[in-house]
């Protein structure tokens, strides 16, 4: 479960803002510089920079995700935003899978009390959730993130002499453990390789 924070008062300019990003190159890292370049020089648009990485558009670092590539396809950038609350207001979507402007209380409420904010915060956080939904289509089926994904690996814990394996049937009950490993999404295959090596030394 997810119910962000970050949130901007310039939220009535975040569809433009949007719109350059779609229409522009993803920059090797996302600056406040990058931000004036877009035509955005506000103070209070800086706030765009900590919404993007909340909504997965950029690493904590700065640099532009896949999630940021995918969206300037005009074709899917509705999907990917609905990806992206999704994610970043799992919460709210508990309370209603497609909100609409009845909901704008509940929603609101739930922000002040997740997030122990006064009046203003909470208004400017809901005023920011529905700006970004009305850029989105909650219609389209969610994509499955790869970490959430898993692999299974089954451990046979019977034990048998070498060279004379026990005969199975359907008496003999045997004992299986399901383990379930939650891959991390990386592009590091050591980070994959050190997982299954420690798998091997420590189950098999």
């Amino acid at each position: 479960m997810a119910l962000t924070n970050a949130y901007t008062e310039a939220y009535g300019k975040l569809g433009d803002f949007f719109s350059a990003l779609r229409d522009g190159q993803a920059p090797p890292l996302f600056t406040h510089q990058v931000l004036q370049d877009l035509g955005f020089k506000s103070t209070k648009q800086r706030a765009f920079i900590p919404l993007l990485k909340a909504l997965g558009f950029l690493s904590p670092d700065g640099k532009p995700t896949e999630r940021y590539k995918e969206y300037r396809a005009h074709a899917q950038s509705k999907k990917v935003m609905a990806d992206a609350l999704r994610e970043a207001y799992s919460d709210i979507f508990l309370i209603k899978e497609h909100p609409t402007a009845g909901d704008q209380a509940a929603i609101e409420g739930k922000f002040k009390s997740y997030h122990n904010c006064s009046d203003n915060v909470a208004v400017n956080m809901r005023r920011t959730f529905f700006a970004l939904l009305e850029l989105a289509d909650l219609s389209a089926k969610a994509t499955t993130k790869p970490e959430q994904q898993h692999a299974e690996v089954h451990v046979d814990t019977t034990r048998s002499e070498p060279g004379n394996p026990p005969p199975r049937s359907a008496a003999s009950p045997t004992l299986h453990y399901n383990i379930q490993v939650h891959l991390p999404a990386t592009k590091d295959i050591e980070v994959y390789n050190a997982i299954f090596k420690s798998l091997k030394e420590h189950l098999f």
